[in-house]
């Protein structure tokens, strides 16, 4: 009797801990609709948010604020969305198949990577016109190519990890200080380029390293929405597998997983969203990197459900400090990569010492 009781009792605790998790996806998303109301509605011009609401349903509004919304905050605010669901997504990944707490494309260098292909694209491949506008830095006129350029780059830093982790051993240590050597390389290739770039390209080029939503228009974001809308089904599909892979690799090969490829694949497309967003919007450091700790952190390490919540607070958390860098020195607009580094360098510091105590 007691044994039947104590089955009985199983299906009822996963199903409250099925809930917990799901009720945490469900309200982060509802956050986020409302914040991204509340994104496009504040401004250097503000729109009433019943008239945001309004234009995005397709209601009567003015042209004005028809405007405001659809030509100019509603492109950025989703831009931001994507991008930070991309990175945060992309950060998961790593810090599952690389099992590294401090994994992130940002302090691994593949961003630093992806920037340089950009950059060496627009300079020299002709995929981009720069100019001395602070609303238009680089114009990006060959997507593929640029995005190409920078993939092909953060593949490059993917490598130079995985080589060096395999000679050195896959210590979070080692992996970390192969990323710093590598995001050190190809910041000196792009100030390499910069040094030969007339002053229009110098500052435009400049310009560009900072990350900001604002210059995606609708034809960027359906490129970032094409790319990264597969890449995260790929990541929800294997979700097992990094499970696995959280438990050891032995474990995992023990379960039927394919390590190898599960870890390459993995490291690949999550640079291939990488580079599509460095690309277009420059570098947004830490996002990737605090994120999953936070989710991991409120829900636990259950990929099948810390993926999707990453997605979503991943755009809360870029969202959000788009608004506030949009605000906070208005009518100047502070470039989001700004706030986000003030952010996550001391998370970044408080993981490092935190890893260091244990």
């Amino acid at each position: 009797m007691t044994l039947h009781l104590a089955e009985g009792q199983i299906p009822l605790e996963y199903r409250r801990y099925i809930g917990r998790k799901m009720t945490f996806i469900v309200l982060a998303s509802l956050a986020l609709a409302c914040l991204l109301l509340l994104s496009v509605s504040v401004g250097a011009a503000d729109v009433p948010i019943f008239e945001v609401a309004r234009a995005l349903l397709g209601g009567s509004v003015s042209e004005r604020f028809a405007r405001i919304v659809w030509n100019i905050r509603l492109p950025q605010a989703l831009a931001a969305v994507v991008a930070g669901a991309g990175l945060a997504v992309a950060g998961t990944v790593m810090q599952s198949v690389l099992r590294n707490p401090l994994g992130s494309p940002f302090t691994l260098g593949i961003s630093h990577a992806a920037a340089f292909g950009a950059a060496l694209s627009v300079m020299l491949l002709g995929g981009g016109v720069m100019t001395s506008s602070q609303t238009g830095a680089v114009t990006v006129t060959n997507q593929y190519l640029t995005t190409a350029s920078a993939f092909g780059f953060s593949l490059v830093a993917v490598a130079v990890i995985m080589v060096v982790s395999r000679v050195r051993g896959a210590t979070p240590e080692v992996m970390v200080l192969a990323g710093v050597a590598t995001g050190s390389l190809f910041t000196a290739g792009t100030m390499f380029l910069q040094y030969f770039a007339d002053d229009v390209q110098l500052s435009a080029m400049v310009f560009w390293t900072f990350g900001d939503t604002a210059r995606a228009s609708w034809t960027e974001l359906s490129l970032l929405v094409l790319i990264s809308l597969p890449a995260t089904g790929y990541f929800l599909l294997n979700s097992w597998g990094y499970n696995a892979i959280d438990a050891g690799d032995e474990t995992a090969r023990g379960l039927g997983i394919h390590v190898g490829r599960v870890r390459l694949m993995g490291m690949v497309i999550a640079s291939l969203v990488t580079a599509v967003l460095i690309a277009f919007l420059g570098i947004i450091g830490f996002v990737g990197l605090v994120v999953p700790h936070m989710v991991r952190h409120l829900i636990g390490g259950d990929h099948r459900f810390l993926l999707p919540a990453s997605l979503v607070a991943g755009g809360i958390v870029l969202l959000a400090a788009d608004t506030v860098a949009r605000l906070i020195l208005a009518p100047q607009v502070l470039p989001v990569s700004v706030l986000t580094a003030f952010l996550g360098a001391p998370v970044f510091l408080a993981l490092i010492m935190k890893g260091h105590g244990r």
